[in-house]
């Protein structure tokens, strides 16, 4: 048999925190985890493996793959019960079979069957274990399938310009000898001033990958160089006929590489295998179980029935009724997700974006060429929650900006210029009224790169970031100050920041308070707001209906680490409102044309030829 998904406990330096994504273990169980796949079940107790990384995802593999059946395989001593359930797409549990132990002293092997036939529409499969007078013992537990599926070999490739990262995810790629059988490259495109090679930790790292490893230094062209590069490598140099792009700033989960691999391996048809995220900060929570991007208003969502933002810890998978219908994908992020070869071969490269959206217009074309996303429950990595980024209005607010109106340009079937303008000037006004002018011109810019034509984004892989940090020197929004304390305390009434605080109901409401802002903004600000600001503004709190009644505020960075000083600026409220209204009338005219002069140029901007000179343009 093919073991496809493999029963794996917590590791020995994972918070206790972590356990519910693993066991549901009742409040008053405590079992003993003797090693990554071997665990003692104290006695008088009922465990169940009906958790994120144990439940076996049927409804997934029943739509996609050619498997019809799997078979529950463990190795049992000591005393007790082993059952298995399945729910439906409702979360309803029915039981399936169990078996009984008694008193072995000697490792039993136990098999358990299950058809996939009744999991079209969602459904999972997982066993309980109940002990009387005695414990019992669990080893090797894992779903199999009884024919073998073909041998495929996967190219790990890595971006990083965090290298102490990069080690910790290589030390976990090293750690499982299951997952070394199937990787045959690793590539880490070190795009950081401080270098991979120079980070301790790295030649135990390197020597754990067994030869695979292979450093590229390269200048930082942002995620989309560092992937693409290693895409390239793996194509065009070894014969892997999978490859896994992974961020460097995760905790692996290694069993994930071995089971996004199982299910390509598996598949009917060639499909993009994407991994979770989970919260790195809370580790039973996950961000979402399938996201799409809305074509209609290009922007990226959870996909329908999809479920956000959940905690294990507090409602386990049997609690839980939405989790466990199929929930379909139309893109997975890069901070796990595998392609087989033929994608990337029928689809091209990814586009020259630096970052932000490459993945997600990645997806989009590869589905236009026949081949799905699917986001894979039980395959995930831990990674920052976007909670704690702001980047739609940092740095990064210029490459949301541009690159999602390539995105709309080359992929939407819509006329979507006239969503795009009204949000557009409405997001403008709302940045323009929170004072965050840097975020503003950094939006405007991107706009205007967008109307130039695709021509230059390539160029843009090695001068967008430093243009993009030039212009945030001229704003003092853009700045950041190690704490409030740099200030004098606030002047501004905490009773009358508690009333603007409260949200509006009603559209009119809204507009009228919108109204008071704009003109509270033509106005001429207090002398005294340029050097002591008014209030001390929570990252949670910087809103543009408080915001708009100020004329200074620190406000605290999104990670909570800073504050950057905004100061109201008539001259440039008035400046930038103009700019943006002058480039959104544009932007809507020329819509057609641009939509055309972008899926034209789209074979040349994906092609390996283009990626080469890039990366050989030094």
């Amino acid at each position: 048999m093919d073991a496809v998904h493999r029963i794996i406990l917590p590791r020995d330096d994972d918070p206790l925190d972590v356990r519910p994504m693993y066991l549901d273990e009742p409040e008053n169980v405590h079992c003993q985890v003797d090693s990554r796949r071997g665990l003692t079940v104290p006695e008088h107790a009922k465990v169940s493996f009906a958790t994120y990384f144990n439940a076996f995802p049927a409804s997934y593999w029943k739509r996609w793959t050619v498997v019809d059946e799997v078979v529950l395989r463990l190795r049992v001593r000591g005393s007790g019960r082993v059952d298995v359930y399945r729910s439906k797409p409702s979360g309803d549990v029915v039981h399936l079979e169990g078996e009984f132990v008694r008193d072995a002293a000697d490792w039993t092997e136990l098999e358990f069957p299950v058809s996939l036939r009744p999991f079209e529409d969602g459904g999972l499969i997982w066993f309980d274990v109940f002990t009387h007078e005695a414990p019992l013992r669990i080893q090797e537990a894992e779903w199999a399938v009884r024919s073998p599926l073909p041998a495929k070999k996967v190219a790990v490739t890595i971006t990083t310009m965090r290298p102490h990262d990069a080690v910790a995810a290589l030390r976990a790629l090293g750690s499982d000898p299951a997952v070394l059988d199937v990787v045959s490259n690793v590539f880490v495109a070190d795009q950081g001033a401080v270098k991979v090679r120079s980070v301790p930790g790295f030649v135990e790292a390197e020597a754990g990958l067994g030869g695979r490893l292979e450093v590229i230094e390269q200048d930082n062209l942002g995620g989309a160089g560092g992937f693409t590069r290693g895409m390239l490598e793996a194509v065009e140099h070894t014969d892997a006929d999978q490859i896994m792009l992974m961020d460097d700033d995760i905790r692996l989960e290694p069993e994930a590489v071995l089971r996004s691999n199982a299910f390509a391996r598996a598949a009917a048809s060639p499909v993009i295998v994407g991994s979770h995220m989970l919260n790195l900060q809370a580790r039973t929570r996950i961000h979402s179980t399938a996201e799409i991007v809305d074509l209609g208003t290009c922007f990226w969502r959870a996909a329908p029935g999809a479920v956000t933002d959940h905690d294990f810890a507090e409602s386990s998978l049997r609690e839980t009724p939405e989790l466990h219908p199929r929930v379909d994908a139309t893109y997975n992020g890069w901070w796990m997700c595998l392609f087989p070869r033929e994608v990337v071969r029928r689809t091209g490269y990814p586009l020259p974006l630096f970052i932000k959206w490459d993945d997600a217009e990645y997806s989009l074309r590869a589905l236009e060429h026949g081949f799905p996303t699917v986001s894979l429950p039980g395959s995930a990595v831990w990674h920052m929650p976007w909670t704690d980024k702001n980047d739609s209005t940092d740095w990064q607010a210029y490459f949301h900006t541009r690159n999602r109106l390539v995105l709309a340009a080359l992929h939407s079937p819509y006329d979507v210029r006239n969503g795009i303008v009204k949000h557009g000037l409405k997001l403008s006004l709302r940045h323009l009224l929170s004072m965050e002018y840097s975020t503003v011109a950094l939006q405007q810019k991107a706009i205007e790169d967008f109307l130039d034509g695709p021509a230059g984004l390539f160029d843009s892989l090695r001068t967008a970031l430093p243009m993009v940090r030039a212009m945030r020197e001229e704003y003092s929004d853009a700045r950041r100050l190690e704490s409030a304390r740099e200030f004098p305390p606030p002047t501004f009434d905490q009773v009358r920041a508690e009333a603007l605080l409260r949200p509006s109901k009603g559209k009119a409401t809204i507009a009228v308070r919108a109204a008071k802002s704009v003109l509270h903004n033509l106005r001429p600000p207090q002398p005294a707001a340029g050097d002591r600001p008014q209030l001390n503004v929570p990252a949670l709190n910087a809103r543009w209906f408080l915001l708009g009644n100020l004329d200074s505020a620190t406000v605290s960075t999104a990670d909570g680490t800073g504050v950057a000083f905004y100061k109201r600026d008539p001259e440039q409220f008035r400046t930038l409102m103009a700019r943006a209204v002058r480039n959104y009338r544009r932007l809507g005219k020329e819509w057609p044309r641009l939509r055309k002069q972008y899926r034209d140029a789209l074979p040349d901007l994906t092609s390996a030829e283009q990626w080469r000179k890039a990366f050989e343009n030094h």
